[in-house]
């Protein structure tokens, strides 16, 4: 038998708290440890409750990305899922830079939302299809493929190894686990391969690597 995950919802409309909460119970699996309305709810919640996860919206009294930056500067250990109806390209960057572990869009089905924050309490992050596309899209047109490539080419065989497990989806602790390093180690090398990528985040760099794979698995 599989733990139960304890999740909290931090969202100001009452409807859509009742909704995914009623959801997942009925899934079955989850605890809801508590829920909330505003940034300061998160804040207060995260200290408290300490949910497996906690699920934040983007747009609530006080901002659902300021509660992030709280919350992990406290709590650094701390998941946080964004579930939000936003599909701003700035937004995402914004929450994935932040430390989100998931950015799902509202729209998705109750037993979708519950496979993903199983795979996120197992250590996974997620982000949504559509915007990862978008993501890539707004990547390439930046930096076309050429280009792509000659900054992977400048990585290290190190940084390359890291870089093609995050891609995978593995976390930096999950990484320094998989290769027997520090987990400060990983991180010093994901800072070198963002520096030669020119890229404001991992998802961005794994993004690239995805890119760069399944190209030259099409020409093979």
């Amino acid at each position: 038998m599989t733990d139960v995950i304890r999740i909290a919802i931090v969202d100001d409309h009452p409807l859509f708290r009742e909704g995914v909460t009623r959801s997942l119970s009925e899934i079955g699996g989850f605890e809801m440890a508590g829920e909330g309305a505003t940034a300061q709810d998160a804040e207060r919640i995260a200290s408290t409750v300490r949910p497996d996860i906690l699920l934040l919206d983007i747009s609530m009294p006080g901002g659902g990305l300021a509660a992030v930056a709280g919350i992990l500067a406290s709590h650094p250990a701390q998941k946080i899922v964004m579930l939000t109806v936003s599909e701003a390209n700035a937004d995402v960057t914004m929450a994935l830079n932040a430390g989100v572990r998931g950015y799902v869009l509202k729209g998705i089905g109750s037993r979708a939302l519950a496979d993903i924050l199983r795979n996120v309490a197992a250590g996974e992050s997620y982000l949504s299809p559509t915007l990862s596309a978008r993501l890539l899209s707004d990547l390439q047109s930046q930096k076309p493929t050429n280009a792509i490539a000659d900054r992977l080419r400048q990585l290290t065989e190190r940084q390359t190894e890291i870089l093609r497990l995050v891609a995978e989806g593995l976390s930096n602790k999950e990484v320094a686990l998989r290769l027997e390093l520090q987990e400060k180690t990983v991180k010093h090398h994901m800072t070198g391969v963002l520096s030669k990528l020119n890229v404001r985040n991992r998802t961005e760099a794994a993004l690239m690597m995805r890119e760069s794979r399944d190209r030259d698995r099409s020409h093979t």
